[in-house]
């Protein structure tokens, strides 16, 4: 069940910084709000899934599934460049998670 929070949270941190881009430096409210909001789900969905997992392990799986939504997300939605070099890197960075995820899981 952690892992899904965690995943949960790390979701939540695509929707927090792909809305800092909308806040345009928290001077429009309904954006600044949302953004507020999935910050602090996503950092108590973090630390509920850090009872069962290691700190370290957790945290750079959150920090991986949120840099790898907010960029791919960039990507999609908001016309950021597209380059085979990003693209490989971003496949690293999904193994990376993935990794890390089944070497805890093995502990």
């Amino acid at each position: 069940m952690a892992w899904w929070i965690l995943l949960a949270a790390g979701l939540l941190e695509v929707v927090w910084a792909v809305g800092l881009k909308y806040t345009e430096g928290f001077t429009r409210f309904w954006p600044s709000s949302l953004t507020l909001v999935a910050l602090v789900g996503s950092m108590y969905l973090l630390s509920v899934a850090v009872r069962d997992l290691p700190i370290g392990t957790a945290y750079a799986v959150w920090v991986g599934v949120g840099a790898a939504g907010t960029a791919i997300l960039g990507m999609a939605v908001l016309n950021e460049p597209i380059s085979p070099f990003r693209l490989f890197f971003m496949v690293l960075l999904g193994i990376a998670v993935l990794g890390l995820k089944f070497s805890a899981a093995a502990t």
